[in-house]
């Protein structure tokens, strides 16, 4: 950590020079980024900015006016502090317009009342701040080299988030877009202080930058995110003022967590690879003509034209991204593939990780005669698919979720399929009431998905969050700022379910209706927003179902 003014204050070298502060002493805990010994009078633009500037003030001019300039461009130019040898240009004391003006600029001024070379202060000042960069970059290697081994291991969030705070002592916080805590390191901190009212403080705090400092809070905050789209921020609590290892630790734990998402896979049979990759090549629209992937499916023994092109999606109910989930959807895969074997079923069937949407499961694209009966050989290939499944695991079967999109006609198509067939079985595997119970049904489709279906899907895509943060933050952050447990929030969704109709609405909350009333002119004032209105009512449904959708909101 480079020194401060108040440490080189207490160093032998400058001790001999007996130094009295005379402006700016509020000021020295200020860091030291350099030493430059300057004679001249216009010497603000040679300067970056965090310099102990050493003078004997020889070269400085006799004027009040421009000696406050002096001191005024050097406070503009960011330098730490101003230390003046007495005796060679002034005796006894330094001018008052100087004194004032550093005071005025908040610069810490230092008077060296007795001689002192100034080689001996800059080569110990220089020993200290390259000391103290040596030692930042040590830990900076140190850093590097355990986030390092937990991208090998594949460490999971929580042992990323552990091992940070660890390294720290300090509390560090992974939260998502919607400001939801997915994992935390209390370190010496109570953690239920530590997380009481975290979503209003967090939404308060908005870096300017990709990692930024909150003074208010105490709070290093940086973005995770990767392939260009942020998905959570990682939070450093701090009780002093960052340094720059604290900002190294944070943006390295930030980068593991984000690697975690990309972690290499593993490794699969050549016939899953093949299939895999031209799966991947279709759903990406890899192909630049449609004809090129009829051919390689054709090579793969996977007949396409003049047949019903369907895409089946299988996941893991409660499964999520992961080395060991991986594997079990590897597992899906070839129970999949075996299941088509069986029922003489062309097919291409592999892992699904050519769009974030569908990571995590595996997928099918069956090719069947123009008569065959989609239905009927579905339904066989669950049940295949699931007895296989049951049949390899010593422990209870694991649920499959199928899904399953519209029959297609051309493999241009066939990305729409699929699209269609991984919304219906993400619905299926973890949103209430949207089709039964695993097991009720064979398989899933399209038409089982609704609009609370529909935001279920989409609650992890940080455009929905940042819309439903938008649409009901500032109401959110009123109740919990006058501690009003949700009394606005509560009303507008029963105005909400009421279609608008105030009274029902009333009724429904077991309130007056004049006191019901006032607070949904409060709620407009608060939203700025007007309720009568369709379409805002539309929108704040919207967003209300869509935190409904979301874990812990």
């Amino acid at each position: 950590m480079l020194p401060t003014v108040a440490d080189l204050l207490g160093l032998d070298v400058i001790r001999r020079g007996s130094p009295r502060v005379l402006a700016g002493a509020d000021r020295l805990g200020d860091r030291i980024r350099w030493v430059h010994v300057i004679e001249l009078a216009d010497a603000a633009h040679l300067l970056q900015g965090g310099e102990l500037v050493l003078t004997t003030g020889i070269a400085l001019p006799s004027d009040s006016t421009l000696l406050a300039r002096y001191v005024a461009d050097l406070a503009a130019a960011g330098v730490s502090a101003l230390a003046v040898e007495l005796g060679r240009r002034y005796v006894g004391s330094l001018p008052a317009a100087l004194v004032r003006t550093a005071e005025a600029s908040d610069l810490p001024l230092i008077a060296f009342e007795r001689e002192v070379p100034f080689v001996e202060i800059t080569e110990a000042v220089h020993a200290r701040i390259i000391d103290a960069q040596l030692e930042e970059l040590r830990a900076s290697e140190r850093l590097h080299e355990v986030f390092t081994e937990l991208s090998v291991a594949g460490a999971s969030p929580d042992e990323i988030v552990r091992q940070a705070g660890a390294l720290s002592g300090r509390p560090v916080i992974l939260a998502d877009l919607s400001h939801r805590v997915l994992a935390f390191e209390p370190a010496s901190a109570d953690p239920a202080r530590l997380l009481a009212g975290f979503a209003t403080r967090s939404r308060a705090i908005r870096p300017p930058g990709r990692t930024g400092y909150d003074e208010a809070s105490g709070w290093l905050v940086t973005q995770v995110g990767a392939r260009g789209e942020d998905w959570g921020r990682v939070i450093l609590v701090c009780d002093a003022e960052p340094t720059a290892t604290d900002t190294v630790l944070i943006e390295r734990a930030a980068t593991t967590l984000a690697l975690g998402r990309l972690l290499a896979r593993h490794r699969e049979s050549l016939d899953r690879q093949a299939h895999r990759t031209l799966i991947s090549g279709i759903i990406t629209q890899a192909h630049a003509d449609p004809a090129e992937a009829a051919v390689r499916a054709r090579a793969l023994g996977v007949p396409v034209n003049g047949r019903q092109l369907i895409a089946m999606v299988l996941r893991l109910r409660g499964s999520g991204p992961g080395i060991s989930d991986h594997a079990r959807v590897l597992e899906v895969a070839d129970a999949a593939a075996a299941a088509c074997r069986g029922e003489n079923v062309p097919a291409l069937v592999g892992t699904l990780d050519a769009l974030p949407a569908l990571d995590g499961a595996a997928g099918a694209m069956l090719s069947l005669p123009p008569r065959a009966d989609p239905d009927q050989v579905l339904a066989t290939l669950a049940t295949r698919t699931r007895d296989r499944l049951g049949s390899e695991h010593d422990g209870p079967q694991p649920v499959v979720v199928i899904g399953v999109g519209t029959a297609v006609t051309s493999i241009r198509d066939v990305r729409r399929s699929f699209l269609e067939a991984g919304q219906v079985t993400d619905v299926a595997a973890g949103s209430p009431g949207s089709g039964g119970a695993p097991g009720s049904s064979a398989f899933y489709r399209l038409p089982d998905l609704r609009l609370r279906g529909l935001l279920y899907l989409l609650r992890d895509d940080t455009r929905l969050q940042t819309f439903a943060e938008r649409e009901l933050g500032p109401l959110l952050a009123h109740d919990a700022l006058l501690a009003r447990n949700g009394e606005l929030m509560s009303a507008l969704a029963a105005y909400l379910e009421a279609g608008g109709n105030k009274a029902e609405a009333a009724k429904n909350s077991h309130l007056a209706r004049p006191t019901f009333y006032d607070r949904l002119h409060r709620i407009e004032r608060i939203l700025n927003t007007d309720l009568s209105s369709a379409e805002s009512r539309t929108s704040l449904h919207v967003a209300m179902l869509t935190l409904d959708r979301l874990p812990n909101a």
